[in-house]
Protein backbone atom coordinates (compact mmCIF):
# COMPACT_ATOMS: atom_id res chain seq x y z
CA UNK A 1 0.00 0.00 0.00
CA UNK A 2 1.66 3.04 -1.23
CA UNK A 3 2.39 5.54 1.55
CA UNK A 4 0.76 9.03 2.61
CA UNK A 5 -2.58 7.74 1.61
CA UNK A 6 -5.58 8.86 4.06
CA UNK A 7 -6.95 5.79 5.86
CA UNK A 8 -10.54 6.10 4.13
CA UNK A 9 -8.79 5.36 0.87
CA UNK A 10 -6.43 2.71 2.53
CA UNK A 11 -9.42 1.27 3.66
CA UNK A 12 -11.18 1.50 0.83
CA UNK A 13 -8.43 -0.04 -1.35
CA UNK A 14 -7.86 -3.25 0.77
CA UNK A 15 -11.58 -3.83 0.72
CA UNK A 16 -11.27 -3.47 -2.99
CA UNK A 17 -8.78 -5.55 -3.98
CA UNK A 18 -9.36 -8.39 -1.67
CA UNK A 19 -13.25 -8.45 -3.26
CA UNK A 20 -11.32 -8.63 -6.58
CA UNK A 21 -8.94 -11.79 -5.44
CA UNK A 22 -12.51 -13.23 -3.97
CA UNK A 23 -13.89 -13.25 -6.79
CA UNK A 24 -11.11 -14.38 -9.37
CA UNK A 25 -10.58 -17.48 -6.46
CA UNK A 26 -14.52 -17.89 -6.78
CA UNK A 27 -14.49 -17.83 -10.82
CA UNK A 28 -11.33 -20.46 -10.94
CA UNK A 29 -12.54 -22.75 -8.20
CA UNK A 30 -13.50 -26.28 -10.35
CA UNK A 31 -16.55 -27.25 -8.22
CA UNK A 32 -18.01 -23.68 -8.32
CA UNK A 33 -20.88 -24.26 -11.11
CA UNK A 34 -21.98 -20.82 -11.36
CA UNK A 35 -18.84 -19.22 -11.28
CA UNK A 36 -20.44 -15.58 -13.26
CA UNK A 37 -23.08 -15.36 -10.31
CA UNK A 38 -20.28 -15.03 -6.99
CA UNK A 39 -17.81 -13.54 -9.65
CA UNK A 40 -20.27 -10.54 -10.58
CA UNK A 41 -21.25 -9.53 -6.91
CA UNK A 42 -17.41 -9.50 -5.71
CA UNK A 43 -15.81 -7.61 -8.60
CA UNK A 44 -19.13 -5.25 -7.96
CA UNK A 45 -18.28 -4.87 -4.37
CA UNK A 46 -14.16 -4.28 -6.14
CA UNK A 47 -15.27 -1.75 -8.04
CA UNK A 48 -17.34 0.19 -6.09
CA UNK A 49 -14.63 0.45 -3.21
CA UNK A 50 -12.06 1.28 -5.77
CA UNK A 51 -14.07 4.45 -7.00
CA UNK A 52 -14.48 5.21 -3.09
CA UNK A 53 -11.06 5.19 -2.58
CA UNK A 54 -10.64 7.18 -5.44
CA UNK A 55 -13.46 10.05 -4.37
CA UNK A 56 -11.67 10.26 -0.85
CA UNK A 57 -8.51 10.58 -2.39
CA UNK A 58 -9.88 13.74 -4.66
CA UNK A 59 -11.57 15.16 -0.90
CA UNK A 60 -14.66 14.26 -2.80
CA UNK A 61 -17.42 12.47 -0.25
CA UNK A 62 -18.99 9.48 -2.03
CA UNK A 63 -22.20 9.86 0.09
CA UNK A 64 -25.96 10.67 -0.74
CA UNK A 65 -27.60 14.11 0.11
CA UNK A 66 -30.52 15.18 1.51
CA UNK A 67 -32.75 17.52 -0.91
CA UNK A 68 -30.89 20.34 0.39
CA UNK A 69 -28.02 19.41 -1.28
CA UNK A 70 -26.09 20.28 2.44
CA UNK A 71 -26.36 17.41 4.85
CA UNK A 72 -25.96 14.05 4.00
CA UNK A 73 -28.31 11.14 4.28
CA UNK A 74 -27.80 8.81 7.12
CA UNK A 75 -28.69 5.41 7.51
CA UNK A 76 -28.71 2.89 10.71
CA UNK A 77 -26.20 5.54 12.09
CA UNK A 78 -23.93 5.45 9.14
CA UNK A 79 -23.46 7.93 5.64
CA UNK A 80 -25.70 6.21 2.83
CA UNK A 81 -22.39 5.20 0.19
CA UNK A 82 -22.95 6.30 -3.44
CA UNK A 83 -23.88 2.48 -5.51
CA UNK A 84 -21.45 1.38 -8.16
CA UNK A 85 -24.06 3.03 -10.95
CA UNK A 86 -24.05 6.38 -9.04
CA UNK A 87 -19.75 6.34 -8.70
CA UNK A 88 -19.62 5.63 -12.66
CA UNK A 89 -21.52 8.60 -13.66
CA UNK A 90 -19.64 10.52 -11.10
CA UNK A 91 -16.35 9.18 -12.64
CA UNK A 92 -16.95 8.78 -15.81
CA UNK A 93 -18.96 11.69 -16.45
CA UNK A 94 -19.69 12.71 -20.08
CA UNK A 95 -17.57 10.22 -21.32
CA UNK A 96 -20.93 7.89 -21.82
CA UNK A 97 -19.30 5.86 -24.89
CA UNK A 98 -16.32 4.77 -22.66
CA UNK A 99 -15.92 0.97 -23.12
CA UNK A 100 -14.78 0.57 -19.62
CA UNK A 101 -17.94 2.44 -18.35
CA UNK A 102 -20.44 0.46 -21.14
CA UNK A 103 -18.88 -2.86 -19.40
CA UNK A 104 -19.48 -1.70 -16.18
CA UNK A 105 -22.96 -0.32 -16.97
CA UNK A 106 -23.88 -4.35 -18.17
CA UNK A 107 -22.99 -5.59 -15.06
CA UNK A 108 -25.69 -3.85 -12.77
CA UNK A 109 -28.72 -5.07 -14.20
CA UNK A 110 -27.25 -8.60 -14.83
CA UNK A 111 -26.12 -8.89 -11.11
CA UNK A 112 -30.10 -7.65 -10.20
CA UNK A 113 -31.06 -10.34 -12.38
CA UNK A 114 -28.77 -13.26 -11.54
CA UNK A 115 -28.63 -12.69 -7.11
CA UNK A 116 -31.70 -14.60 -6.62
CA UNK A 117 -31.27 -17.13 -9.54
CA UNK A 118 -28.76 -20.18 -10.50
CA UNK A 119 -27.77 -19.80 -13.82
CA UNK A 120 -24.53 -20.90 -14.87
CA UNK A 121 -25.86 -21.59 -18.24
CA UNK A 122 -24.91 -17.97 -19.15
CA UNK A 123 -21.42 -18.71 -18.06
CA UNK A 124 -19.50 -19.26 -20.86
CA UNK A 125 -21.29 -16.73 -23.09
CA UNK A 126 -20.19 -13.60 -21.11
CA UNK A 127 -16.74 -15.00 -20.24
CA UNK A 128 -15.21 -11.86 -22.40
CA UNK A 129 -17.05 -9.53 -20.66
CA UNK A 130 -16.11 -11.11 -17.26
CA UNK A 131 -12.65 -11.43 -18.03
CA UNK A 132 -12.72 -7.42 -19.19
CA UNK A 133 -13.85 -6.33 -16.14
CA UNK A 134 -11.17 -7.50 -14.34
CA UNK A 135 -8.68 -6.32 -16.68
CA UNK A 136 -10.16 -2.71 -16.44
CA UNK A 137 -9.92 -3.45 -12.82
CA UNK A 138 -6.02 -3.28 -12.85
CA UNK A 139 -5.87 -0.67 -15.40
CA UNK A 140 -7.91 1.88 -13.26
CA UNK A 141 -5.86 1.22 -10.19
CA UNK A 142 -2.65 1.74 -12.15
CA UNK A 143 -3.54 4.92 -13.52
CA UNK A 144 -5.15 6.34 -10.15
CA UNK A 145 -2.79 4.70 -8.34
CA UNK A 146 0.59 2.87 -9.04
CA UNK A 147 1.39 -0.09 -10.82
CA UNK A 148 2.46 -1.89 -7.42
CA UNK A 149 -1.41 -1.83 -6.44
CA UNK A 150 -2.06 -3.81 -9.37
CA UNK A 151 -3.34 -7.79 -8.80
CA UNK A 152 -1.63 -8.73 -12.43
CA UNK A 153 1.81 -10.06 -9.81
CA UNK A 154 -0.84 -11.76 -7.79
CA UNK A 155 -2.78 -13.59 -10.47
CA UNK A 156 -1.45 -16.19 -12.88
CA UNK A 157 -2.88 -17.20 -16.18
CA UNK A 158 -5.78 -19.66 -15.51
CA UNK A 159 -5.08 -23.50 -16.00
CA UNK A 160 -9.57 -23.88 -16.68
CA UNK A 161 -9.58 -23.14 -20.21
CA UNK A 162 -13.33 -22.97 -21.00
CA UNK A 163 -14.10 -25.71 -22.89
CA UNK A 164 -18.12 -25.10 -23.19
CA UNK A 165 -19.43 -23.85 -26.90
CA UNK A 166 -22.48 -23.28 -25.68
CA UNK A 167 -24.89 -20.60 -26.44
CA UNK A 168 -28.10 -18.06 -25.35
CA UNK A 169 -30.03 -20.00 -27.22
CA UNK A 170 -28.88 -23.25 -25.26
CA UNK A 171 -28.79 -21.54 -22.03
CA UNK A 172 -32.70 -20.85 -22.12
CA UNK A 173 -33.35 -24.38 -23.78
CA UNK A 174 -31.56 -26.31 -20.68
CA UNK A 175 -32.81 -23.84 -18.25
CA UNK A 176 -36.01 -21.43 -18.75
CA UNK A 177 -35.18 -19.29 -15.74
CA UNK A 178 -32.44 -17.80 -17.73
CA UNK A 179 -34.47 -16.59 -20.07
CA UNK A 180 -34.50 -12.53 -18.49
CA UNK A 181 -30.91 -12.71 -18.46
CA UNK A 182 -30.47 -13.98 -21.79
CA UNK A 183 -33.17 -11.06 -23.33
CA UNK A 184 -31.11 -8.41 -21.62
CA UNK A 185 -27.55 -9.96 -22.26
CA UNK A 186 -28.84 -9.63 -26.28
CA UNK A 187 -30.87 -6.44 -25.75
CA UNK A 188 -27.84 -4.36 -24.29
CA UNK A 189 -25.04 -5.92 -27.09
CA UNK A 190 -27.21 -4.11 -29.83
CA UNK A 191 -28.05 -0.79 -27.59
CA UNK A 192 -24.24 -0.19 -27.83
CA UNK A 193 -22.34 0.79 -30.66
CA UNK A 194 -19.85 -1.05 -32.92
CA UNK A 195 -16.62 0.18 -32.04
CA UNK A 196 -17.58 -0.28 -27.77
CA UNK A 197 -18.82 -3.26 -28.78
CA UNK A 198 -15.60 -4.88 -30.42
CA UNK A 199 -12.91 -2.70 -27.97
CA UNK A 200 -11.00 -5.22 -25.61
CA UNK A 201 -11.86 -2.96 -22.71
CA UNK A 202 -15.41 -3.54 -23.19
CA UNK A 203 -14.94 -7.69 -24.28
CA UNK A 204 -11.74 -9.04 -23.83
CA UNK A 205 -11.21 -12.33 -26.36
CA UNK A 206 -8.54 -14.02 -27.42
CA UNK A 207 -7.85 -17.59 -29.23
CA UNK A 208 -5.11 -19.64 -28.51
CA UNK A 209 -2.75 -21.04 -31.17
CA UNK A 210 -0.75 -24.35 -29.87
CA UNK A 211 3.08 -24.38 -31.10
CA UNK A 212 6.14 -26.32 -31.01
CA UNK A 213 8.60 -25.34 -27.59
CA UNK A 214 10.34 -22.83 -28.12
CA UNK A 215 13.90 -23.02 -29.62
CA UNK A 216 15.33 -20.94 -26.03
CA UNK A 217 14.36 -22.29 -22.13
CA UNK A 218 13.96 -18.48 -20.58
CA UNK A 219 11.00 -17.80 -23.17
CA UNK A 220 7.29 -17.01 -21.64
CA UNK A 221 5.31 -20.27 -22.28
CA UNK A 222 2.28 -17.37 -22.83
CA UNK A 223 2.30 -13.67 -23.60
CA UNK A 224 -0.62 -11.24 -24.40
CA UNK A 225 -0.51 -8.22 -26.86
CA UNK A 226 -3.22 -5.92 -27.43
CA UNK A 227 -4.79 -6.17 -30.31
CA UNK A 228 -5.22 -2.12 -30.48
CA UNK A 229 -1.36 -1.87 -30.18
CA UNK A 230 -0.73 -4.06 -32.95
CA UNK A 231 0.46 -2.41 -36.20
CA UNK A 232 -1.78 -2.44 -39.14
CA UNK A 233 -0.08 -5.41 -40.96
CA UNK A 234 0.03 -7.39 -37.83
CA UNK A 235 -3.44 -6.72 -37.23
CA UNK A 236 -4.04 -8.18 -40.73
CA UNK A 237 -2.11 -11.65 -40.03
CA UNK A 238 -4.56 -11.87 -36.87
CA UNK A 239 -7.85 -11.86 -38.64
CA UNK A 240 -6.17 -14.45 -41.29
CA UNK A 241 -5.12 -16.29 -38.90
CA UNK A 242 -8.22 -16.43 -36.70
CA UNK A 243 -10.14 -16.56 -39.94
CA UNK A 244 -8.22 -20.53 -40.94
CA UNK A 245 -8.80 -21.46 -37.62
CA UNK A 246 -12.22 -20.38 -37.57
CA UNK A 247 -12.94 -21.87 -40.91
CA UNK A 248 -11.00 -25.22 -39.77
CA UNK A 249 -12.88 -25.57 -37.31
CA UNK A 250 -16.71 -25.02 -39.28
CA UNK A 251 -15.48 -28.12 -41.73
CA UNK A 252 -15.22 -30.42 -38.88
CA UNK A 253 -17.98 -32.93 -38.77
CA UNK A 254 -20.11 -32.96 -35.82
CA UNK A 255 -22.43 -35.74 -35.00
CA UNK A 256 -26.05 -35.52 -34.76
CA UNK A 257 -25.28 -31.86 -35.50
CA UNK A 258 -29.11 -31.46 -37.11
CA UNK A 259 -30.79 -33.78 -34.62
CA UNK A 260 -33.07 -32.70 -31.02
CA UNK A 261 -33.06 -34.11 -27.40
CA UNK A 262 -36.51 -34.68 -25.86
CA UNK A 263 -36.67 -31.42 -23.92
CA UNK A 264 -35.54 -29.64 -27.07
CA UNK A 265 -38.39 -31.00 -29.00
CA UNK A 266 -40.74 -30.05 -26.23
CA UNK A 267 -39.94 -26.45 -26.38
CA UNK A 268 -39.86 -25.80 -29.87
CA UNK A 269 -43.37 -27.43 -29.92
CA UNK A 270 -44.72 -25.20 -27.11
CA UNK A 271 -43.58 -22.52 -29.04
CA UNK A 272 -44.37 -22.82 -32.46
CA UNK A 273 -47.68 -23.33 -30.75
CA UNK A 274 -47.81 -19.50 -29.56
CA UNK A 275 -46.71 -20.94 -26.01
CA UNK A 276 -50.22 -22.25 -24.80
CA UNK A 277 -51.07 -22.86 -21.65
CA UNK A 278 -54.25 -25.20 -19.63
CA UNK A 279 -55.30 -24.83 -15.91
CA UNK A 280 -54.42 -28.14 -13.77
CA UNK A 281 -54.04 -27.90 -10.23
CA UNK A 282 -55.21 -24.16 -10.29
CA UNK A 283 -51.87 -23.55 -11.81
CA UNK A 284 -51.15 -22.48 -15.38
CA UNK A 285 -48.92 -25.67 -17.34
CA UNK A 286 -47.57 -26.02 -20.64
CA UNK A 287 -50.18 -27.41 -23.07
CA UNK A 288 -47.26 -29.67 -24.95
CA UNK A 289 -44.87 -31.30 -22.13
CA UNK A 290 -42.71 -34.66 -21.90
CA UNK A 291 -46.41 -36.63 -21.02
CA UNK A 292 -47.88 -35.89 -24.73
CA UNK A 293 -44.48 -35.99 -25.89
CA UNK A 294 -44.46 -39.72 -24.69
CA UNK A 295 -47.73 -40.46 -25.69
CA UNK A 296 -47.30 -39.20 -29.27
CA UNK A 297 -44.18 -41.25 -29.99
CA UNK A 298 -45.60 -44.30 -28.32
CA UNK A 299 -49.05 -44.24 -30.39
CA UNK A 300 -46.83 -43.57 -33.82
CA UNK A 301 -44.62 -46.11 -32.76
CA UNK A 302 -41.34 -44.31 -34.01
CA UNK A 303 -39.19 -45.93 -31.50
CA UNK A 304 -38.91 -48.49 -29.47
CA UNK A 305 -39.73 -49.15 -25.37
CA UNK A 306 -36.80 -48.02 -23.06
CA UNK A 307 -35.20 -51.46 -22.78
CA UNK A 308 -36.12 -52.86 -25.77
CA UNK A 309 -33.18 -55.51 -26.61
CA UNK A 310 -32.94 -53.76 -30.39
CA UNK A 311 -33.37 -49.91 -29.22
CA UNK A 312 -32.26 -49.09 -33.06
CA UNK A 313 -35.96 -50.30 -34.60
CA UNK A 314 -37.08 -46.39 -34.97
CA UNK A 315 -38.35 -44.59 -37.49
CA UNK A 316 -35.36 -42.58 -38.96
CA UNK A 317 -37.41 -39.70 -40.66
CA UNK A 318 -38.51 -39.26 -37.01
CA UNK A 319 -36.15 -40.54 -34.42
CA UNK A 320 -32.69 -42.10 -34.32
CA UNK A 321 -31.02 -43.85 -31.69
CA UNK A 322 -27.59 -42.46 -30.88
CA UNK A 323 -25.69 -45.41 -29.06
CA UNK A 324 -22.65 -42.96 -27.60
CA UNK A 325 -25.17 -41.36 -25.21
CA UNK A 326 -28.09 -44.50 -25.02
CA UNK A 327 -30.63 -41.88 -25.79
CA UNK A 328 -33.01 -40.94 -28.28
CA UNK A 329 -32.57 -37.72 -30.60
CA UNK A 330 -35.25 -36.79 -33.04
CA UNK A 331 -35.42 -34.65 -36.56
CA UNK A 332 -37.33 -31.54 -37.63
CA UNK A 333 -39.90 -33.26 -39.14
CA UNK A 334 -41.17 -35.25 -36.03
CA UNK A 335 -41.34 -31.33 -34.30
CA UNK A 336 -43.31 -30.32 -37.53
CA UNK A 337 -45.56 -33.65 -37.53
CA UNK A 338 -46.14 -32.85 -33.62
CA UNK A 339 -47.03 -28.97 -34.51
CA UNK A 340 -49.57 -30.30 -36.94
CA UNK A 341 -50.94 -33.01 -34.47
CA UNK A 342 -51.38 -30.26 -31.60
CA UNK A 343 -53.07 -28.52 -34.11
CA UNK A 344 -56.15 -30.75 -33.58
CA UNK A 345 -55.76 -31.05 -29.92
CA UNK A 346 -59.19 -29.53 -28.11
CA UNK A 347 -57.66 -28.17 -25.35
CA UNK A 348 -55.29 -26.32 -28.21
CA UNK A 349 -58.18 -25.43 -29.83
CA UNK A 350 -60.07 -23.68 -27.15
CA UNK A 351 -56.46 -21.66 -26.44
CA UNK A 352 -56.37 -20.41 -29.93
CA UNK A 353 -60.33 -19.47 -29.45
CA UNK A 354 -59.66 -18.19 -26.67
CA UNK A 355 -56.61 -15.96 -28.47
CA UNK A 356 -58.22 -14.84 -31.12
Amino acid sequence: MPRGLPKAVKKCLEKSKDSALLAVETYNKPAVKFKSGGYIVLMTIAWTSLFHAIFFRNKIKPFYRVKDGIKFIKRNGDYSYWELKTCIKEYFKTDVNNPIRKNLEFFIPLRNIIEHKSLPEIDADIFSECQAMLLNYDKIIEKEFNSEMCLRECLSFALQLYPSNKNLVDAIISNPDAKTAVDFIKKYRSSITSDTFNSGEYAFKAFLIQVANHQTSNTLPIQFVAYDKLSENERNNVNRVAALVKDKFIQVPVANKDLLLPGKVIIKVQTELGDPKVLRNKKQKNLFNQSKHTTFWKENKIRPETGNSNPTLTKSEYCVYDKATNQYVYTEKWVQFLVEEMKKDKEYIKFKDKSA
